[in-house]
């Protein structure tokens, strides 16, 4: 017997895809500044940055941001509290403005393609009554599109290593596939640390203390290839 094709999956494979225009491509996350500033901060080793990235600030901040956004089934209204919190839990402006700019990047695509919900946020944004951080959008939109809450949340956390992975290679600290590799170490991490439940009312928490010294440091800094 053949096996159905589940079109959630597609749709999951559709905007979990690099190629999706999401705008993640222009932030690192504190990547670039981690590696330029290793005379200073500590020798970078992507595999670690990575390793770290997801377990001490995707895990406790990113994904419960995003869980709860989706449960929220696009209450605007709490969305754009949520929205603050994030906000006022984000230390570092560079890393504020780069979550603001990729939700608002997501955001205008879901509009232009016609997603329920993405032109009424992003017309609260305009009007400067919601912020728009990336996580708070990926669970409103990903919820509008069908996808399950698990589904949701593997797409938050792939989005976040690839994303990242992607970044090695530009600024060559590793080659393509030895991303790839390293990628793969990480999915099993993306499964371990989303097994934890999250709570409607969960915190958000991160600790990347040298990552966001990093960033803030890269602030001030000349020429860089990515805005965080």
């Amino acid at each position: 017997m053949t096996a159905s094709l589940d079109s959630g999956l597609l749709v999951a494979l559709q905007h979990a895809d690099s190629q999706f225009p999401s705008g993640g491509f222009a932030f690192s996350q504190g990547l670039e500044a981690s590696s330029q500033l290793a005379a200073r901060l500590g020798a970078c080793n992507f595999e670690d940055f990575l390793d770290v990235q997801l377990r001490h600030r995707w895990a406790g901040a990113d994904r419960v941001a995003l869980t709860r956004a989706y449960r929220l089934a696009g209450d605007l209204a709490k969305l754009t509290e949520l929205d603050l919190e994030v906000e006022a839990s984000t230390f570092v402006e560079g890393l504020r403005t780069g979550s603001r700019r990729n939700g608002a990047a997501l955001l205008t695509t879901h509009s232009r393609i016609g997603t329920t919900g993405a032109a009424p946020y992003r017309a609260l944004i305009g009007e400067g009554k919601a912020l728009g951080h990336l996580a708070v959008v990926q669970g409103l939109l990903w919820r509008a599109l069908g996808l399950e809450e698990t589904t949701a949340v593997a797409m938050g956390g792939y989005q976040a290593a690839a994303s990242l992975a992607t970044a090695a290679v530009r600024l060559g600290l590793v080659g393509a596939i030895q991303s790839q590799a390293m990628l793969a170490k990480a999915l099993p991490v993306i499964v371990e640390v989303s097994s934890t439940p999250v709570a409607d009312d969960e915190p958000l928490r991160s600790f990347t203390p040298l990552a966001e010294i990093a960033v803030a440091l890269h602030g001030s800094s000349g020429q860089r290839l990515f805005s965080n």
